[in-house]
């Protein structure tokens, strides 16, 4: 006898799906333009699958499209950004939320008012300070503001990370003779890993796709980086150059998709690193 599906499960297994659907869709879609011929997109509807894998739009994108100079540049100003970031976050989580001094509280609600503080009510006077100090067009000067942008989550999250860990440890290692660095770098960073993998990714995003900051502050075309320099790719092609112009964002896409999925693991471990105390 076969056993009876009930409605609630089906019902759910639908709206899983087309909530995939709706995920997945786009992505393929994004991926199957890029490799279309220029004649594809005139002629046939913007759905149809294509006809012939066109490589030669990736080699246009990343050639005549500049996405080479644009991938190099969002690489150069990500990684220390996000380095520096989490350095200094998870050092200031662990002075705010283990050491014992005055005036921590204060420093901790300083960080937590820079989140409430919207990007766009900083820009012009940051503008200006940049300007004048002659950061601007500088990958530098970016590095510095993706890293003073990323620190009040990083060190508002770390502290909650930090407050799962038993104080015990920590005593235990002073005890023994260790020094607040060694309790810092061998004890307090490898408990933290994955909380530390988990928004390192989340800086990654917030860096990698960011426009208002880097067209704010960089206007040369060989400093830009991989969102500003789809604005003017899209521009210099036009709209006869779909193809090229789908395998320069699919270019900028696959990067973080293959990051997320490789660190899956310890996202989610990271996620629910801080949700259990002791």
């Amino acid at each position: 006898m076969k056993k009876k599906v009930a409605p609630r499960r089906i019902f759910f297994l639908l709206t899983l799906g087309v909530l995939l659907l709706i995920e997945i869709y786009p992505i393929f879609w994004l991926l199957m333009s890029s490799i279309k011929g220029p004649d594809e997109f005139s002629l046939r509807p913007m759905y149809a699958l294509p006809e012939t894998f066109h490589w030669q739009n990736y080699v246009q994108a990343w050639t005549a499209g500049k996405m080479s100079i644009y991938f190099r540049n969002s690489v150069l100003a990500t990684l220390p950004a996000i380095i520096l970031t989490m350095l200094l976050g998870v050092m200031a989580a662990f002075a705010i939320e283990i050491l014992t001094w005055r005036f921590k509280s204060g420093v901790l609600f300083l960080f937590l008012a820079g989140i409430m503080v919207p990007a766009q009510i900083v820009l012009l006077p940051l503008f200006t300070i940049y300007y004048k100090l002659h950061l601007t067009n500088n990958l530098i000067g970016l590095i510095l503001v993706y890293t003073v942008f990323g620190m009040p989550l990083t060190v508002f999250l770390m502290t909650s990370y930090l407050k799962a860990i038993p104080r015990e440890i920590f005593e235990a290692a002073i005890m023994d003779g260790a020094s607040i660095f060694q309790v810092f770098y061998l004890i307090t960073v490898p408990m933290l890993a994955n909380a530390i993998v988990t928004l390192a990714l989340v800086q990654f995003f917030f860096v990698w796709n960011d426009l208002l900051l880097s067209l704010t502050f960089i206007s040369d075309t060989n400093l830009r980086t991989v969102q500003t320099g789809l604005l003017s790719f899209v521009g210099q092609f036009g709209q006869r150059e779909w193809g090229p112009t789908f395998a320069s964002i699919s270019l900028t896409v696959i990067p973080t998709l293959l990051i997320y999925l490789f660190l899956n693991n310890k996202v989610i471990k990271g996620l629910t690193a801080g949700a259990v105390k002791g």
